[in-house]
């Protein structure tokens, strides 16, 4: 049996008209001798009834009176029904199609509401279903406790499911819809310039997710390279013969020598400093951790610590601080902009040019880090479309 799985976001089932463009894709897989595992998300997005944003303002959104348990019931209907309607309408169009909830799917996690973890996927229950049917319509973020609550997996879920879905049976590809024609080397709506992506490795298209860019989720991707799947990042809307970007080891990419794959961002950050005379980097770093707090971009020197946070969670930090009277100092509305390429590795002089560019346009440059496949560099908000685009100029 072949099995294919297709992922389609919450733009790509929104209304008729996207349903239908979705539709063509899973008609063409079954013709090409397919059983299909679809996944849906929440139709729509803020605005829309049913999009998760929307169910979550219902609830009066963060200052909601409902425990994780509660909330996540709530969260859960968006992509049933999103899974029903566009069953419904496979069902009309003649298509042998079943919809199925992440509990009829056999989608087993834990009990950490809100953000479960996903223990098992039991495949009987799919399996049973493609004697009778050769499309079966999954919701996307969603599982079931062993005791039979229903969970979420938290945001980008839809595509996880996916990728667990194709990893549990081993399907030849996970193609995961989107309103764009794939990966880009930046962000269009700031680079007039960016660049179609054929081909990118596991690694490079899950550090750009992971920096910014929202075409997949780092997840999905991390979990796919595990299973040594490929993935296709592929538009909606564009014919069924444009396959969008490939997803592979970077071994059998075709651009592996290329110093750099794309300049990706996340903008929207708080930047902290904190003398650590009087607080140690353990109590500073404890208290957020207690709190959830994620923290990003770490610098940590003899007598100062330097970090960013997300806007949300920035302000929740600077509570905490006061109450424990810890002096702070921070720098509102940062971006960091990552320069990502499996090419960086070993290569002498990236750093120089990244610094030269920048400095050449007045850019400063707040902070920085490095891995072997990305330089990371932190510059306010003003600044960020600038900074993207002179970096993009430079290596792309």
């Amino acid at each position: 049996m072949k099995i294919l799985v297709q992922k389609f976001g919450g733009t790509s089932v929104k209304d008729d008209e996207s349903r239908a463009a979705a539709e063509k894709h899973i008609v063409q897989a079954v013709k090409d001798g397919y059983k299909v595992i679809v996944v849906v998300s929440a139709i729509g997005r803020l605005g829309d009834p049913y999009a998760t944003d929307s169910l979550l303002s219902l609830i009066d959104g963060d200052e909601t009176q409902l425990d994780l348990r509660e909330k996540d019931l709530l969260l859960s209907v968006g992509e049933t029904i999103s899974a029903t309607v566009f069953t419904n309408q496979l069902k009309k169009n003649g298509l042998p199609a079943a919809a199925l909830t992440g509990q009829d799917a056999g989608i087993i996690t834990n009990d950490d509401f809100s953000n479960a973890k996903v223990l098992r996927v039991e495949t009987e229950p799919i399996f049973e279903f493609f004697k009778k049917v050769d499309v079966v319509v999954v919701t996307g973020f969603q599982g079931v406790t062993e005791t039979g609550h229903i969970t979420t997996i938290g945001r980008g879920g839809s595509d996880t499911t996916a990728a667990l879905l194709g990893k549990a049976f081993k399907a030849e590809r996970i193609d995961i819809f989107t309103d764009v024609s794939g990966m880009m080397t930046a962000d269009p709506r700031l680079v007039e310039q960016a660049k179609f992506l054929e081909v990118v490795s596991y690694q490079e298209v899950s550090n750009m997710a992971h920096e910014g860019a929202k075409v997949i989720h780092p997840r999905a991707v991390e979990l796919a390279m595990q299973a040594t799947i490929p993935l296709r990042i592929r538009s909606t809307y564009l014919p069924v013969t444009d396959l969008g970007t490939l997803v592979t080891h970077s071994e059998l990419q075709v651009g592996h020598y290329r110093l750099v794959t794309g300049i990706a961002h996340v903008s929207n950050l708080v930047q902290f400093t904190i003398e650590t005379t009087k607080q140690s980097p353990e109590t500073i770093f404890s208290l957020l951790a207690n709190a959830g707090i994620s923290v990003d971009f770490i610098n940590i020197f003899p007598h100062q610590v330097v970090f960013t946070l997300v806007k949300h969670e920035a302000e929740l930090a600077k509570i905490i601080f006061s109450e424990n009277n810890i002096a702070i100092s921070t720098l509102e509305d940062c971006a960091k902009v990552a320069v990502v390429g499996a090419g960086i590795t070993g290569v002498p002089g990236v750093t120089a040019k990244i610094v030269t560019s920048l400095a050449a346009e007045d850019i400063a440059i707040l902070q920085s880090a490095d891995s072997y496949t990305t330089i990371w560099i932190l510059v306010s908000g003003e600044n960020l479309q600038n900074a993207v685009c002179t970096l993009h100029d430079v290596f792309l």
